[in-house]
């Protein structure tokens, strides 16, 4: 074949896409994972340094989404700003992105309702999603959100109040610290004989000091925190702050426990971040949020710290030993 014929025959091809080196590449889907506390910088990179961003990347990755290959993960924070939402959310939608993930804080899944009744939306509920009308049923949520409850309801935090009160039979005066929302809805938990539930509300870092002074002006003797993405962000904050005041106190997660927190009884964070990358993997694969089950944190891990215990002067009993999943 003559020089002028090929180029001719390759001009044509090019022409009608039919050379693979010049085909247009596919798309890559674009997930934005959307969190409250934590500074953007620890949510970075292949191996972020915020445990649940890590979770989610490492998930995602596993079932062959890679960032920046066949996917891209777009890593964001308000860090503590509920009014920067709605501005970034629209945002998102403006672009079209095709997921966004949710951190668990109540106001942010108004605000994503607020921008888009459209894009899928992975979150994570702190309280029941049912009783706060954020969706429709665990089995078909029926629309554009779904996630992964980290509780069970108002059980969970009786639970969490028996095995504090198991470990400082003492405490008569517990303050229960957490979202105003998980507050609100849990207001049903059933005191135990002799125990008075004082809810402090936390939902922005910067009511932490003055839930503080609440604590100590309430005159509590002991404290439960809820998960939430400012406790689990200020996690060492609040291990500082019952520790130096005596404060028998049950955390939410293990990472509490590793710097001195008493005990805590709770699902692991990361693990429900993970659960979180599989349903954003169905849903990039053609699930509808609307029909794709709402979960439910399944199991719970009791993390006790012996030298905390004895630092308070509490002992710890053996059957409580016995049923922890660890003891520190």
């Amino acid at each position: 074949m003559r020089r002028r014929e090929l180029i001719g025959l390759l001009a044509s091809a090019a022409a009608c896409g039919s050379v693979p080196a010049l085909a247009q590449a596919p798309r890559k889907p674009v997930v934005a994972l959307v969190l409250t506390g934590i500074s953007r910088a620890e949510t970075t990179g292949p191996d972020p340094a915020f445990a649940p961003a890590r979770a989610f990347v490492h998930e995602l990755r596993d079932l062959g989404w890679i960032d920046g290959q066949t996917i891209s993960i777009e890593r964001l924070s308000l860090e503590g700003n509920p009014q920067r939402a709605p501005e970034l959310l629209a945002d998102l939608v403006a672009r079209k992105v095709d997921v966004i993930v949710l951190g668990g804080a109540r106001w942010l899944h108004d605000a994503a309702l607020n921008a888009t009744r459209t894009i899928p939306l992975i979150t994570l509920f702190q309280d029941d999603p049912v009783a706060a009308g954020l969706i429709a049923s665990f089995a078909r949520p029926g629309g554009n959100l779904t996630g992964v409850a980290q509780t069970t309801g108002p059980e969970f935090f009786r639970k969490r109040l028996q095995l504090l009160k198991e470990i400082a039979p003492r405490v008569s005066r517990v303050a229960f610290l957490g979202p105003r929302g998980v507050l609100e809805q849990d207001r049903q938990v059933e005191a135990l004989p002799g125990v008075a539930i004082v809810p402090v509300p936390v939902d922005v870092v910067e009511q932490l000091g003055a839930a503080f002074d609440r604590i100590r002006q309430e005159r509590a003797d002991g404290m439960m925190v809820a998960g939430s993405a400012i406790t689990y962000a200020y996690y060492q904050r609040i291990v500082a702050f019952a520790d130096e005041n005596r404060l028998p106190t049950i955390h939410s997660g293990r990472e509490s426990v590793l710097v001195g927190g008493l005990l805590s009884y709770g699902t692991s964070v990361p693990w429900v971040f993970g659960r979180m990358a599989r349903l954003t993997d169905r849903v990039l694969k053609g699930a509808k949020p609307s029909d794709l089950p709402a979960e439910r944190a399944a199991t719970f891990e009791l993390i006790i710290n012996t030298k905390t215990a004895k630092m308070l002067g509490l002992e710890v009993p053996p059957t409580m030993l016995a049923l922890a999943d660890e003891a520190i």
